[in-house]
């Protein structure tokens, strides 16, 4: 099992259909759920738990959930009102050594939790318009669209999720 990329590599077949992009939307709203549980009652030692050899601790894990799908959420706000807008990308590992990933795990738990209330509203009321408003990647140049990054990020959280899984199973 490849432990950097558990469940594959994020991959649409085809356009994806409005059943599966609703499907993403549910796996969006489920996540804070899932994490909470599987982290919630960890102890300060199980938290510093790695899924592989210089990989993140679980409570890295769950800061960089936070913060990745707060970019994300703003990402989609910055694509709903601009035409095609560069998009920031951050360097998300110097961010993981930052002291805010060093505070309790539930700052970022609720964090979590408050920016996917906000973004499945905003999800689930997207027009098939808007769906296909893009955003710009300025490392890859790619355009990508609302609907193919809601598949991104319900693939995101996923991935996650089982980085933590591999982390308490060791």
């Amino acid at each position: 099992m490849d432990r950097r990329h558990p469940i594959g590599q994020f991959r649409v077949e085809g356009d994806s259909s409005a059943s599966q992009t609703k499907q993403w939307i549910e796996e969006i709203d489920q996540l804070p759920k899932q994490v909470c549980e599987l982290v919630n009652k960890l102890s300060e030692l199980e938290l510093q738990r790695t899924y592989r050899e210089r990989g993140w601790n679980i409570r890295q894990l769950v800061h960089h959930l936070a913060d990745s799908h707060l970019n994300s959420f703003v990402r989609f706000k910055l694509a709903l009102t601009e035409e095609k807008p560069v998009i920031k990308p951050y360097d998300e590992a110097s961010w993981a050594q930052l002291p805010d990933y060093e505070m309790p795990v539930q700052s970022a738990l609720d964090l979590l939790a408050s920016i996917h209330r906000k973004w499945v509203v905003l999800l689930r009321t997207l027009t098939p318009a808007q769906l296909q408003r893009t955003f710009i990647h300025p490392g890859t140049r790619e355009e990508v669209s609302l609907k193919e990054n809601i598949g991104i990020y319900a693939w995101h959280g996923k991935h996650h999720l089982a980085h933590i899984h591999l982390a308490l199973k060791d």
